[in-house]
């Protein structure tokens, strides 16, 4: 018998756990990227099965004494972070019911089919039924996390995303946000009226926007004998380490849309493809949380697929995949990458206007989570506050308005925070290698991304989930979120 005999248990269990899940992943992904329609209620019902399988697993009542036991065990700091990380989600399970868990996956899964064409429909009304249950649920859900951790029902939700996140951390943050953003983004949209611009004409072959997707992904280190990319209705990356599986969605009049959310999906597969293979299948090999997820999405979509010196590589890539034409030259692909609009659709906006449109769907879930709102009060309010963050009209236009999104009909409520704070996470781990590595600009425009690549791999995926968000962020950066540098990036951009 092993030191750590009850450690040892512990540990099988989560490698069950991954294992099973793995397949749960891979069956999430068949659902949005290859199921025919009629397959979805049966789908639906397995995924239920599913998750009730795998919360019957973590809140086995042998694991209670388990955790005990193994606190007294003698284990090294990386066994006890990871102890540490079963216990969190061992109590979360615990305080949800299986039959809450089951209900949960057969609403989500019949509001997320709905949505498909309840969206192109503009059917606000339809979606409406179906969003009340899931939001009933998320509510239930809320009630049980917050009496236990001692929170609000909506820190509750973000916790599971962004575990110990507040409230009044956000608040501060989005608070700031708003009294800069606004007029930074009027600066930016005067000054750029000036500019001249070239449109790409099209149309742009899929197959063509497929080949370059795919060459590009290779071009930033994404392992293709481990995942693969395909189609969906909005882009996602899904899978586990061992078989990313990433989407993108397609047009014939317009190709940047599908390649920049294909880097931005390659920047969450890198880190997910970088996790610790040697604690892979233990909490501690999984991401930290979904802030620290979207910093890498948004270090390689915004921080680094938008810079000068990697736009002008791609150049010549867009050229080879469309023929060439005056638009993909670099200095004009750069205007286009980095225009400033405000516009409908939140995957669609640039970086400047993104966290407005982030701070709404804030300013929204928040008070209907907490029973101050109720789902027929969203569109009022999303109209509201388009126009005043973002001089928007969505009056009536609901598929662009509040039913944009696939996160509120899967019940990903308390996600929405995590983007714009991953675009503030990443605009400081730029700022960090540019400290590191003084001549970081010029090696990326010599083509030389590895620099990139190995700062993030030694501070972000490998540690994975050894520390707390704020600790990681420290030992990376040598500071907690500092909102500052993302302002810094925006106006050095835009306006330097």
């Amino acid at each position: 018998m092993t030191a750590t005999p009850a450690y040892d248990a512990l540990a099988a269990t989560w490698t069950r756990l991954h294992r099973l899940g793995h397949l749960q992943s891979i069956a999430s992904w068949d659902q949005s990227a290859n199921m025919p329609p009629k397959g979805n209620e049966a789908r639906a019902e397995a995924m239920a099965e599913m998750a009730a399988l795998l919360h019957g697993l973590v809140t086995d009542p042998a694991l209670a004494a388990r955790l005990q036991a193994a606190e007294t065990e003698p284990l090294d700091e990386a066994r006890r972070a990871n102890l540490g990380e079963m216990r969190r989600q061992w109590r979360a399970a615990n305080v949800l019911p299986t039959e809450l868990v089951e209900r949960q996956q057969m609403a989500t899964a019949r509001c997320e089919h709905a949505w498909r064409t309840q969206r192109p429909a503009n059917d606000w009304a339809g979606l409406v039924p179906n969003l009340k249950e899931v939001v009933a649920l998320a509510r239930e859900e809320a009630s049980r996390l917050a009496d236990d951790l001692g929170v609000s029902r909506y820190e509750a939700l973000m916790d599971r995303y962004e575990p110990g996140l507040t409230t009044a951390q956000v608040d501060r943050v989005f608070g700031e946000l708003r009294q800069w953003l606004p007029g930074l983004i009027r600066q930016v949209v005067e000054r750029q009226s000036r500019e001249t611009v070239l449109v790409p004409e099209g149309p742009f072959a899929r197959d063509a926007q497929r080949r370059l997707c795919e060459e590009t992904m290779r071009l930033l280190g994404f392992d293709f004998d481990a995942g693969r990319l395909d189609v969906s209705t909005h882009p996602f990356c899904g899978g586990v380490p061992e078989d990313v599986r990433l989407t993108t969605r397609f047009r014939d009049d317009e190709f940047l849309g599908s390649l920049m959310g294909t880097i931005h999906e390659t920047g969450h597969a890198r880190y997910e493809q970088n996790l610790p293979r040697e604690w892979l299948g233990q909490p501690l090999a999984q991401a930290r949380s979904m802030a620290i997820h979207e910093s890498q999405s948004l270090s390689f979509e915004m921080q680094l697929g938008c810079h000068p010196g990697f736009v002008a590589g791609l150049a010549p890539r867009i050229a080879a995949a469309f023929g060439e034409q005056p638009a993909f030259a670099p200095a004009n692909l750069q205007k286009l990458l980095t225009r400033v609009k405000p516009g409908f659709i939140r995957v669609d906006a640039d970086e400047v206007t993104y966290p407005a449109h982030v701070i709404l769907r804030y300013e929204i879930e928040r008070p209907l989570v907490e029973g101050e709102i109720e789902v027929e009060d969203i569109p009022a309010l999303w109209d509201a506050k388009m126009a005043e963050l973002l001089g928007v009209d969505t009056r009536g236009n609901f598929k662009d308005g509040p039913m944009q999104d696939v996160h509120w009909p899967l019940g990903l409520i308390g996600y929405f925070p995590c983007y714009s704070l991953g675009a503030m996470y990443a605009a400081q781990w730029f700022a960090a290698m540019r400290r590191a590595m003084p001549h970081l600009d010029e090696r990326i425009a010599a083509g030389e991304l590895a620099p990139v690549f190995g700062w993030l791999r030694e501070n972000i995926w490998l540690p994975a989930s050894r520390w707390s968000t704020d600790e990681l962020t420290r030992r990376a950066s040598g500071e907690t979120l500092n909102p500052a540098h993302f302002r810094a990036h925006l106006e050095a951009r835009y306006l330097g």
